[in-house]
């Protein structure tokens, strides 16, 4: 596998990326992927990468904007609504890259990024083919799985942030993982150890975000548009998830005309480690090749 890094623009500012083209490939299919809540493409995303590259496919990882290398401020922002332009400037410089073939483009997404891509799918007839592994589908549905105390401390830290927003104030952060019973977005017994696992040692990333995240996710409603997808969508559900509800999945993988479910017996994070990630990378793998090569 060959590797070159990239930039591309995303509304006036530089987003980072990687090429990674399998060897001896003339301009083989392109696989956009793009990692979820608060996380830096550094942080497990490579074997997905490399699995690919083993059978022949392409692929343009990147970082949103406001994260790691990638210009923003401030820093370590989550916004749907930036990430979804981040994620289609990306797509943009996929197709037009001469070294690979753009109209055969699919999209990778696992958690967060497992709903943008379902998202952006519904809205754009040429993608080719979708992976959305342990997605984001149903923010409420979330937030009821984890609690009313979640809900409603999320609700107040994410309206103090956007008031200090609204008089120019600086962020107010709240962690985005943590231990139960912590202020953190993510906050499951097993959610610290199985995210701060794959952060690797000196990465430019801070445990913080602007709580005003706490509000949009909430309303975040990916499952909404799966009926839209008229492309082949592979959806991968964890079956432990404590963050997203197994059900919500599966409803999503059925809604979508063309969709298809794979359940394992596995927690969220679980999706990124061995020995699922070996199965999953092989499952995915298959999945686009079937529907790009």
């Amino acid at each position: 596998m060959q590797s070159v890094e990239l930039t591309f623009d995303s509304h006036g500012q530089a987003c980072a990326a990687r090429l990674h083209l399998p060897d001896n490939a003339k301009k083989p299919p392109v696989v956009v992927m793009g990692h979820g809540f608060g996380a830096l493409a550094s942080f497990g995303l490579e074997p997905f990468a490399q699995a690919l590259a083993q059978r022949g496919l392409a692929s343009l990882v990147f970082d949103y904007r406001h994260f790691g290398p990638s210009q923003g401020l401030p820093r370590q922002l989550i916004s749907i609504r930036r990430q979804l332009q981040d994620w289609r400037a990306a797509m943009a410089l996929a197709r037009s890259l001469e070294a690979v073939d753009g109209a055969r483009l699919g999209l990778w997404g696992s958690s967060f990024s497992g709903g943008h891509v379902v998202v952006l799918a519904a809205s754009d007839p040429e993608v080719a083919a979708v992976v959305s592994q342990a997605p984001m589908v149903d923010g409420l549905a979330s937030a009821l799985l984890l609690g009313p105390a979640y809900a409603a401390g999320g609700l107040l830290h994410g309206l103090w942030d956007l008031a200090r927003a609204a008089l120019g104030l600086a962020p107010h952060y709240a962690p985005i993982v943590g231990r139960p019973g912590s202020s953190a977005f993510l906050r499951t017994p097993d959610a610290f150890d199985g995210y701060m696992a794959l952060v690797p040692p000196g990465a430019p990333w801070r445990n913080q975000t602007p709580a005003r995240v706490f509000l949009a996710a909430a309303f975040y409603r990916p499952t909404a548009r799966a009926t839209r997808v008229q492309c082949p969508l592979l959806v991968v559900a964890a079956g432990r998830d404590g963050l997203i509800p197994p059900a919500a999945t599966r409803k999503m993988a059925a809604k979508a005309p063309r969709g298809q479910l794979i359940e394992l017996d596995c927690g969220h994070f679980e999706v990124y480690v061995q020995p699922t990630l070996r199965q999953l990378a092989v499952a995915e793998a298959d999945f686009l090749v079937r529907h790009l090569l």
